[in-house]
């Protein structure tokens, strides 16, 4: 239960807990999907320069890259982006207010951050799937107003709502695809010689082959199935599902997508990262301290 605390867990890399966090960040993801689902699309919020208000400000990006870099100004304040876990989008964030906790040492020094291919595809490929139905029915009850053409799938003004939940959601699937840089950590530790030939010849397939387990994918995709279309039931006040079990047309979330965004998106660049890391593994390391690193035993 406190496996998320790094103050208090015994073992930070341990596949147990790493794989339990992981497993509670796909309850965080689906549901900031779910509720993001409510609102429509409102395409302007992803676009630079279309908020009049913020050009009058000087501010030539979009409104979610204003909202995430004011959130992430206020939070680097706090220190979250000292913990080990945590990855910001925005760059030139001020420092805490508070010291830094004493984190253990985890991760080797590395400058991966995947931030930009996360925003990049969450923008463009899942929000427009998962707001899919609110803005056809925003776009029907536009018509019955007798509003037609291209003003029918105008936005419905909700960018503070939804730009909330996009923070969250993004936040959420960033420490997802980061915490491949501790499985590769684990795995690197548990037999260095494995992986440091592959690290000196660059061979991404190879490494890659070492930490990709199909069986284990497999079976998260169907957990993620069965996790989506079940909160995308509504319950009764009793707390009985009104579905019986089945997703239905006026189902929360559009299963599907959820599962794509793991599989198309996700867990490639989760993949990515990984690999990345260890072709990092070795930076700033003497011949010697390889050498040595190749034949010492598991370092937990």
């Amino acid at each position: 239960m406190l496996s998320q605390n790094f103050m208090l867990v015994k073992d930070p890399l341990s596949l147990d807990r790493i794989r339990s966090i992981l497993v509670r960040l796909e309850d965080t993801i689906i549901f900031g999907l779910i509720e993001r689902a409510q609102f429509s699309h409102n395409a302007k919020m992803y676009m630079p320069g279309t908020v009049p208000e913020l050009k009058q400000k000087g501010i030539e990006g979009s409104w979610l890259e204003w909202f995430l870099e004011e959130t992430e100004r206020f939070h680097a304040k706090a220190r979250r982006y000292t913990s080990p876990d945590e990855y910001p989008f925005t760059s030139n964030l001020p420092e805490p207010i508070i010291p830094s906790l004493d984190f253990p040492k985890i991760l080797y020094p590395n400058t991966i951050n995947a931030n930009k291919s996360i925003l990049s595809f969450y923008v463009r490929s899942i929000v427009p799937r998962i707001t899919q139905r609110a803005t056809l029915a925003l776009a029907s009850l536009k018509r019955s107003n007798g509003i037609v053409g291209d003003e029918e799938y105008e936005d419905d003004g909700n960018y503070g709502s939804a730009a909330t939940i996009d923070v969250e959601i993004l936040q959420a699937m960033s420490k997802r695809v980061h915490y491949g840089k501790f499985v590769s950590e684990s795995k690197f530790r548990d037999d260095p010689a494995a992986f440091i030939p592959h690290i000196r010849s660059r061979n991404r397939e190879v490494l890659e082959g070492l930490i990709t387990k199909p069986e284990v994918e497999r079976k998260l995709l169907l957990r993620l199935r069965k996790k989506a279309a079940t909160y995308a039931q509504e319950f009764s006040p009793d707390g009985d599902a009104m579905s019986n079990g089945h997703v239905s047309a006026n189902a929360k979330i559009d299963v599907d997508g959820v599962v794509g965004l793991y599989e198309n998106h996700i867990i490639p660049l989760t993949r990515e990262v990984e690999v990345d890391y260890l072709l990092q593994r070795l930076d700033g390391l003497s011949e010697e301290e390889v050498d040595n690193l190749a034949k010492s035993k598991p370092l937990r």
